[in-house]
This record gives structure tokens, C-alpha cells and sequence, in this order.
């Protein structure tokens, strides 16, 4: 795949760029190395300090680097100003709470004591050069979440950006840099995928995160687990979104549109599966198709727009195919299902119900605006249905009451349950799955310290 910018919205290829040779990934590489031996040893204040310039930063900037991510992956520009405004926050929060979250902890003295010492504590060290290969639908937000609490750990980091969000990219690197933070901080490798297996197999590269594809992702854990290395993985979803009896069934259908529908349907943790309880299911389904027939589909620079081109060709036929095969084997389509005619990669807010276990899109991921509707008789099959999946990311539950809540707690196979809400990350809550979805977990505490050698130190008496 070529490293270029091609606007989804007419197809038009509006930058190029060539893959870096063998002797700038070299050069870069040295330089991490180089720049983690002395930046490792940087206090708490002064990478807060640089984490909170490079903010403010991206706040001045919000605006223009909004419309580079539009044009370059074609979601809605109000989407994009947010996304960025997002990632500001978070390096905030990590700049405020990274000296808590890898303060030094303290044992029980009678735990102590009995282990022989006068006295321990258990310590957060950086591990140091990590390489982060990232995915183009959230192409600031899926960088930033990793290398803030990075950074602020003391690593220093080598991003392998998607081929189509280069400008995003380089524009990542230079943000860093006009921060203040020391070059080797944090870098852009513009490479294609064929390269990273070489680059995680340096003994430089001590880690690896890696948010894209389940091949992707086996590819990078099969060499990090030959090399011994640590890695964490985020590789989607088909999130669930379970609607009970008890539920706000209009808000329900309300906020259900929304959760399909952000970032163009093109995000891990959207809702995909719909799974309404056959009470009410009528009426969700009424109204969640309403909601989904009433969006604006337009070109993404426009203010109005709330659903706009999917990201590459590939995508669109890829989706296209999951409902033509729903479609041959019975399923109903309650609205959409048909591309556009006209310039772009564009697909209409998709509904299917009727859903069979045979089709393809009751097993693989749907990325784009389609939901599949489900009926439950009850919260047991509710349950099975939600479980029935490869994946294991996020879910959605909608019940008002208590007991419900604990079992889908208690049941639902996923690293998130959000109830009477959508799915929606924050830095100060962990973020990842199970299942097919990866392993390891991203933000919060548990984010910052996956990227950490946890040392125990033990004085003798």
C-alpha cells in the first residue's frame, strides 16, 4: 500500500511519500536509544511540563488538524476537532496524575519484616524504546492514548502510522518536538507493514502496542513472542448493545444511532450488535431505524454532515460484501444496503435484521455504518447472543434494573460493560478486551504501567 494521502470523499490522491530506506530507520533507531538513556532519568515535573505544552499545542492547532484528518480518512470535521480536543485532555490528565499512578509502593511492614528486610518497595521503571504501530481511524486519539502515559513513564516511542494518514502522522512527530521534547522522544517512521517485522526483531525495540487488524495483530505477537517481548494488542470488536424491557427505549434507539454511527461506523468499540428483547423490540427497532434513515450523508468538511466517506475503497467493498452475504441468506434490510452513486467511498446508514449464525457478519466485524438487529426472549438468550462473537472489546446494556445489571456484569465476555450509555473511552478508565479483541489494557493506570519494568527493591537488615 503506498504511503499517501487519498481524500476518501472524490478518491483523489492529494500527497505522496516515500518509504524511509534502511539508513533513516537506522539513524532512528540509534537516536531512540541514545535519547532513552538520558530522557529516562527526566523528573515527573519536567515531562509534565513538555506533555502539557505539547496540549496546548494542539489546542491552538485543533482546527487545522481537524480538516487533515477529515481529508485524509473522511470523518465528519466536527468529529475530528473533537478528537483532538480529546487527546489534549489526556495528555493533561497524564501530566497531572502520571506521578501517583507510578509512585512507589510500599508493602505491609509485617510483610516486610516477615520477608527478612529492614525495608522494600516495589518500583516503576521504563522499559525503553517502544514501537507502536497504529491504525487510521482515530489517527490522533489511537497515538496519543499510548504515547502519553509513555512518555510520562520515561519510554520513548517509534510510531508506524497507517499508509493513508501520513500528514497525521509527521504532524504527530512535529508536535512533539515544537513541545520541546528532545527528537528522539518520540518519532515517525513512514514505512510500510512489510518493515515492521525487521524493526520489532531489533533488541532496541524492548515493546510493542499494536490497535488494527486480527492478522496485524497475530503478525506482531508472533515476532514479539519469539523475541521475548511485550506487547499489547487491541484488534476490534462487534460490540453488543443489549436493550431490556425496563429500558428508556426512545433514548435507547437515540443513543444507538449515535453508537453505530460514529466516526463513519468505523471504530472498535461502535455499537454493532443490536440485541432487544422481544417486548420491546418493535419499537426500538422502529425507532433506531428512523434514527439511522434520518442522518445527513454529505462530504465530511461540511459542518452539517454526520456521516461521511468510508476510509479506503477496500473498506467500502468489504462491508458491501458482509451485507450482500446477510442478504443472500434471509436477512432483511429495514434501510440502506445500496452504495451511492457519485464520486467517494461513501455507504448509507445501514439496518439488517433476521440475522442467521451462518452469515459472515453475525462472526466478523461490520466497519462501517451497519447495525444487525437481534430478538431475545430473555435475558438468557440476551446473554448468549452477546457471547456469541470472536470478540470480546466493549458492550452496551440498557436495563433499569439491578439484578440485570449484576448478571451482565457478571457475564457479558468483554473488558467494558457501560450501562444506559455508549461505550466511550477516558483516560482515566482502562481500555482494552478480550477474546479476539487482544490483550492488555491502554489509559488509566493499568495503561501506564503495561509499558514499565515493575522492580522490587528489598534492603536487608
Amino acid at each position: 500500500m503506498p504511503i499517501a494521502t487519498v481524500n476518501p470523499a472524490n478518491g483523489e490522491t492529494l500527497k505522496t511519500y516515500e518509504a524511509m530506506d534502511e539508513e533513516e530507520i537506522e539513524r532512528r533507531l540509534q537516536l531512540a536509544e541514545a535519547t532513552f538513556r538520558t530522557y529516562r532519568t527526566s523528573a515527573f515535573a519536567d515531562r509534565a511540563r513538555l506533555l502539557n505544552q505539547a496540549a496546548d499545542l494542539l489546542d491552538e492547532d485543533r482546527a487545522e488538524i481537524a480538516r487533515v484528518m477529515t481529508t485524509e480518512m473522511g470523518k465528519p470535521v466536527q468529529q475530528a476537532r473533537a478528537e483532538a480536543a480529546k487527546c489534549a485532555k489526556a495528555m493533561r490528565w497524564y501530566a497531572e496524575h502520571a506521578p501517583e499512578l507510578l509512585a512507589d509502593e510500599r508493602p505491609a511492614e509485617s510483610d516486610v519484616r516477615d520477608s527478612g528486610a529492614s525495608h522494600a518497595l516495589v518500583r516503576y521503571r521504563p522499559l525503553g524504546p517502544v514501537l507502536a504501530v497504529m491504525p487510521w481511524n482515530f489517527p490522533l486519539w489511537q497515538v496519543v492514548r499510548f504515547a502519553a502515559p509513555a512518555l510520562m513513564a520515561g519510554n520513548v516511542g517509534l510510531l508506524k502510522h497507517a499508509s493513508n494518514v501520513p500528514q497525521t502522522a509527521l504532524y504527530l512527530e512535529d508536535l512533539f518536538h515544537r513541545a520541546g521534547f528532545t527528537e528522539g522522544c518520540f518519532q515517525t517512521l513512514l514505512i510500510g507493514s512489510g518493515a515492521v517485522d525487521e524493526i520489532l526483531r531489533d533488541e532496541r525495540i524492548k515493546a510493542a502496542t499494536l490497535t488494527g487488524s486480527e492478522p496485524a495483530g497475530r503478525a506482531v505477537a508472533s515476532t514479539a513472542g519469539e523475541m521475548v517481548k511485550k506487547t499489547v494488542l487491541e484488534l476490534g470488536g462487534s460490540d453488543p448493545f443489549v436493550v431490556m424491557p425496563s429500558a428508556d427505549v426512545d433514548r435507547a434507539a437515540e443513543v444507538a444511532v449515535t453508537a453505530r454511527v460514529q466516526n463513519n461506523g468505523q471504530s472498535c468499540i461502535a455499537a454493532k450488535r443490536f440485541i432487544v428483547h422481544s417486548d420491546v423490540y418493535d419499537r426500538f427497532a422502529e425507532r433506531f431505524t428512523e434514527g439511522m434513515k434520518a442522518l445527513k450523508v454529505g462530504d465530511p468538511l461540511e459542518e452539517e454532515t454526520q456521516v461521511g466517506p468510508l476510509a479506503s475503497e477496500r473498506g467500502r467493498a468489504d462491508l458491501e460484501e458482509l451485507v450482500d452475504d446477510a442478504r443472500r441468506g434471509g436477512a432483511t434490510v429495514l434501510c440502506g444496503g445500496e452504495r451511492p452513486d457519485g464520486p467517494g467511498w461513501y455507504y448509507p446508514p445501514t439496518v439488517l435484521a433476521g440475522l442467521g449464525r451462518e452469515m459472515r457478519i453475525h462472526r466478523e466485524e461490520a466497519f462501517g455504518p451497519v447495525a444487525t438487529l437481534y430478538r431475545a426472549a430473555d435475558l438468557d438468550e440476551a446473554v448468549l447472543i452477546a457471547n456469541d462473537s470472536p470478540f470480546g472489546l466493549s458492550s452496551n446494556v440498557w436495563t433499569r434494573e439491578a439484578a440485570e445489571v449484576d448478571r451482565f456484569v457478571r457475564d457479558l465476555e468483554a473488558g467494558g460493560v457501560y450501562v444506559n450509555g455508549m461505550t466511550a473511552s477516558h483516560p482515566a478508565f482502562p481500555f482494552g478486551g478480550v477474546k479476539r479483541s487482544g490483550y492488555g489494557r491502554e489509559l488509566s493506570g493499568h495503561g501506564i504501567r503495561e509499558f514499565c519494568n515493575i522492580t522490587t527493591v528489598w534492603h536487608g537488615v
